[in-house]
């Protein structure tokens, strides 16, 4: 049995192996790979095909087939990581934000600042647990024992040390409801105790949890699949004629034969309907586009269309409207399992307006971030402006066309759930421009990003590439981290003034 179980954790080291951008690691691998199976140790296979559930292998970037600047990416990654994660393997669609994202977390994660290295981890683990993300939990856990992290806070968050529990309410309501947060919330974690955090510590701190609340909806939003070496993406089963076995499909995969199915409940669309759903949208944003040389609305009109909008955002909900329990293994990281968005939208609560005039990220958050925990304001920034500006000028089969007023409807509608009004924003252009099915995926992937599913992913925009659709993925992310920062750094400011 131990023999059994060291040659499992071989065999699944080297098939990590066999995704490193470098062709002779890939030959010894399989040559060492080759050995192993003679001594009669299971070799696992990946559970499921590709590192997305919803987007076909063969249409992701291929290992050993990328180009010049993805392969440099990727051999970063590799060092940075030690692997090539499924997250990277999506994202390198867009080369250009990959590179200003793994840059950004790899100084979150390993550069000098102000919490230790297994702190950190934690802190990973504690934010994605709070949407259930045991992909982004179990990679955690690895480093966080890697790096030294005592095992038995694994055992459940009040196992932890108490500074770190103390950070635990603050994690929910920027999770789930980051207007909540107050100056005094951000007092009780400073306050001059023991387990009190300093500045520095906390900027810190909250801008982990913001990075992996957001790359949680990265990763439902993208149906990342789990790595190999992580429970529930492997298995010892051989494959069945059919390319896939009865313990793929209890693990939710249907194999490659879903791609082309229809999901359930949504009426197969021609590609002609699909062709004249680009074509109307672009009608839409020429119309606007002309509607606003020619006239202005009044400022109170502005406002008025931000409130309705807002109260309208509160009652999109996702049409998978059934529970997704927590399981002990994720659920053990976090308090108060109950808590979450949607409790905060079946109620109606008011949601009071965060003007950006009064405190913005370019003005306001930067400055402190960077001043705190220099840098990191300065690759935040960088990473926000990529994914607002990135455009390669295409909508589905159309070239050279404008597509900042879509980024624009889709970044402020983001904001917009979360309170946040921007006074120069006409907010009549969403409902013009984001459909209801489109409305459904963005809400459910930035504030419930558990429940999304591939019927979503496949609802909207269905006539797009898969890297347009990770595009639209990489907005969300960055327009709701930013969110939350602006809530949070603005209650520290209140603090220190």
């Amino acid at each position: 049995a131990a023999r059994d179980g060291l040659g499992e954790a071989l065999a699944r080291l080297l098939m990590l192996s066999k995704r490193c951008p470098f062709p002779d690691v890939r030959e010894k691998s399989e040559a060492i790979l080759s050995g192993v199976q003679e001594l009669g140790i299971r070799i696992p296979r990946p559970l499921g095909h590709g590192p997305s559930r919803f987007i076909p292998e063969k249409e992701t970037i291929q290992v050993g087939k990328e180009d010049a600047t993805m392969h440099t990416l990727f051999a970063e990654s590799f060092a940075t990581l030690g692997r090539l994660d499924n997250v990277t393997l999506v994202m390198v669609f867009h080369p250009q934000y990959l590179e200003s994202f793994l840059k950004t977390q790899h100084y979150l994660l390993q550069m000098d600042g102000p919490l230790p290295l297994h702190y950190r981890h934690y802190i990973g683990i504690m934010a994605a647990a709070r949407h259930q993300c045991s992909y982004l939990v179990n990679l955690h856990v690895n480093d966080f024992l890697h790096v030294g992290g005592d095992p038995k806070w694994l055992n459940g968050l009040e196992n932890a040390p108490q500074k770190l529990q103390n950070l635990g309410e603050l994690n929910k309501m920027l999770a789930h409801r980051p207007w909540l947060i107050t100056k005094e919330h951000i007092e009780q974690l400073l306050k001059t105790e023991e387990n009190s955090w300093s500045l520095a510590e906390l900027i810190h701190a909250v801008v982990l949890l913001t990075h992996y609340h957001s790359l949680a909806s990265f990763t439902f939003g993208c149906g990342i699949s789990p790595e190999i070496d992580c429970e529930g993406g492997h298995t010892f089963r051989p494959p069945s004629v059919s390319n896939y076995c009865i313990c793929d499909i209890t693990n939710g995969y249907h194999g490659v034969d879903e791609i082309h199915a229809s999901p359930a409940g949504i009426i197969p669309v021609s590609s002609t309907e699909s062709v004249c759903e680009v074509e109307a949208l672009m009608e839409k944003m020429k119309q606007l586009q002309e509607c606003k040389d020619e006239e202005e609305a009044s400022q109170e009109e502005m406002a008025t269309r931000f409130e309705r909008e807002k109260r309208e955002s509160m009652f999109v909900c996702s049409s998978e409207d059934e529970e997704s329990a927590a399981t002990r293994d994720v659920s053990r990281h976090f308090e108060d399992t109950s808590y979450g968005y949607k409790d905060f939208s079946r109620h109606g609560m008011h949601v009071p307006t965060f003007r950006v005039q009064d405190y913005s990220w370019e003005d306001h958050g930067y400055s402190l971030v960077n001043r705190l925990y220099p840098d990191v304001g300065q690759l935040l920034d960088e990473k926000f402006h990529i994914a607002y500006n990135l455009t390669y000028n295409t909508m589905a089969m159309h070239k050279d066309v404008d597509t900042s007023m879509l980024r624009r409807a889709i970044w402020n509608y983001i904001h917009c759930m979360f309170g946040i009004r921007y006074d120069d924003y006409d907010y009549g252009e969403i409902n013009q421009l984001l459909d209801r099915s489109f409305k459904v995926y963005i809400k459910t992937v930035v504030c419930t990003p558990e429940k999304t599913t591939k019927r979503m992913y496949d609802s909207f925009w269905r006539q797009f590439e898969h890297s347009e659709k990770v595009h639209v993925n990489l907005l969300l992310v960055e327009a709701r981290m930013q969110a939350e920062l602006l809530y949070a750094l603005r209650a520290i400011t209140r603090y220190m003034t």
